[in-house]
């Protein structure tokens, strides 16, 4: 990916899962003028299959890791009184879904996390935004047996959230239309929900 940027790029690995090493990289990098959010573990787990380890490794991850970095780098922002924060979620992430044990929760988490953090920030010089998308052509959908309406490329999705960074929104979801069904469905009984969304 280094070699494909244009101009001067450092790559500083992490694991995101470890505040030392996340310290660590954020000393490395120095100063950051924004931070683009985008780690994310699934791992499809019903109830009944409930495996304590990937169901905490998830919230780590999606969750727990966003709060590891935001830690690192928002007091300089503030105190400087400039910065550009970008969270990426998923659909998933506006109401619980069956099957998804450990990722909707987290992914929800982290909604809510942008959120608040919009809310605290907006009148400041700092930006704070979300993007919540559909399906991407990844490896984290190698082991999802269940049908993708509207995956997108990976390329499409970067397009999508460049697009978004270059406004003044808080909040994006896409593709536009299958991200409808999720955001309306805040707002549904919770019945006429279940019977949408928890079809056997």
């Amino acid at each position: 990916v280094a070699a494909d940027l244009p101009g001067r790029t450092q790559v500083v690995p992490m694991d995101i899962s470890d505040a030392g090493s996340v310290a660590a990289a954020a000393k490395a990098v120095g100063e950051i003028d924004g931070v683009v959010f985008l780690a994310g573990l699934a791992t499809l787990l019903k109830t009944q299959d409930w495996d304590a380890a990937k169901v905490e490794q998830m919230f780590d991850v999606n969750l727990t890791g966003a709060a590891r970095v935001m830690g690192q780098v928002i007091h300089p922002m503030v105190a400087k009184d400039a910065g550009h924060i970008v969270m990426i979620g998923s659909l998933s992430a506006y109401r619980g879904l069956p099957g998804a044990i450990g990722y909707s929760a987290s992914k929800a988490g982290l909604m809510s996390l942008a959120e608040s953090m919009h809310g605290d920030l907006k009148e400041t010089g700092l930006t704070v935004q979300l993007v919540n998308p559909g399906y991407i052509e990844t490896r984290m959908q190698d082991d999802n047996p269940h049908d993708k309406p509207f995956m997108m490329s990976p390329d499409a999705a970067a397009r999508e959230v460049f697009d978004h960074m270059n406004t003044d929104g808080f909040h994006k979801a896409f593709p536009w239309g299958f991200s409808l069904l999720f955001r309306v469905s805040r707002f549904l009984p919770t019945g006429l929900y279940e019977s949408i969304f928890f079809r056997r």
